[in-house]
């Protein structure tokens, strides 16, 4: 009968049409999910230590750090942690919050930079200069700090490198503490006088997760790299070391290896999107053949 005809072309609309909904949607999802998972990359590629790789001084070539100082004239060093992915120009400004989101370049960028505090002399000649940088995954920015957590780990890694002013400094990292953000006994830049400083210091050591023996006195100059902690909105972390005018070889050497992040981790993620569209394309497909079949 022509209804009966009529009917079963109206379900074969009707089903089509479903389908449809269901496959966009599908693919909405998985446009959006793709759009967020790209976004966060670019967050941290923005961020890799390797992005500024092209700026940093060399020995008897500074060019290309006087080129990143052009850019932005708040570029006055540059920081490195042997055995770790802290790899970054210094920088300071007129306040602590500028460079929370700000990019060594002068862009805004939510992971921000590593900036030295604005109350320090850049020369870092203070007794007590404090550094801080964001926590981020994948070993971004200061995200490794927090790995000094485990002893065998700053067990490992004693040495680290200050750029300023022209010269290459050393850094002896001799203690590593969880803080509260508010403490003003640390938070204290620039310290002055032998009696404060010789408190400053003992309370600092009164703190420490993990030390090593390391002869410190108020003449010294003490670098302190801070940073957030994950699980607690006022914790910080603070990789503590003593400034030297001995340069210390890098006992670290970088692999070239390939590695799931940055752009390896973009590309398999879009074939793993491009995967599942087709797939959704191919149950479709066989759905609207297996009905055709059954007419």
């Amino acid at each position: 009968m022509w209804y009966m005809q009529l009917g079963r072309n109206v379900i074969r609309l009707m089903d089509s049409i479903i389908n449809l909904m269901v496959l966009l949607l599908f693919l909405t999802v998985i446009a959006f999910a793709g759009y967020a998972l790209w976004d966060s990359q670019q967050l941290y590629l923005e961020a890799e230590d390797e992005q500024y790789e092209q700026y940093k001084p060399a020995a008897g070539d500074n060019l290309s750090f006087s080129q990143l100082q052009k850019i932005n004239p708040d570029v006055f060093g540059w920081l490195t942690v042997y055995g770790t992915n802290i790899d970054y120009p210094l920088v300071q400004g007129e306040d602590n919050e500028i460079y929370v989101n700000t990019s060594v370049t002068g862009e805004s960028l939510l992971s921000g930079s590593i900036f030295l505090d604005y109350r320090n002399r850049q020369d870092l000649s203070d007794f007590n200069s404090i550094i801080y940088g964001h926590h981020m995954d994948r070993q971004v920015m200061f995200g490794d700090i927090g790995q000094f957590v485990e002893a065998t780990y700053f067990a490992s890694r004693q040495y680290g490198n200050l750029y300023v002013g022209g010269h290459n400094y050393g850094i002896k990292f001799f203690a590593f503490l969880r803080v509260d953000a508010y403490d003003c006994r640390v938070y204290t830049p620039a310290i002055e006088g032998e009696a404060n400083q010789q408190e400053y210091l003992e309370n600092l050591l009164g703190m420490v997760m993990h030390s090593r023996p390391v002869k410190l006195g108020a003449e010294d100059q003490l670098i302190l790299l801070s940073t957030c902690v994950s699980d607690s909105t006022n914790g910080r972390h603070i990789l503590a070391g003593k400034l030297s005018t001995t340069v210390f070889d890098d006992p670290f050497q970088k692999e070239t290896t390939w590695e799931f992040k940055g752009g390896n981790l973009w590309g398999l993620a879009w074939i793993f999107l491009l995967l599942a569209a087709g797939m959704i394309l191919i149950i479709v497909k066989q759905k609207k053949s297996s009905n055709k079949k059954g007419e």
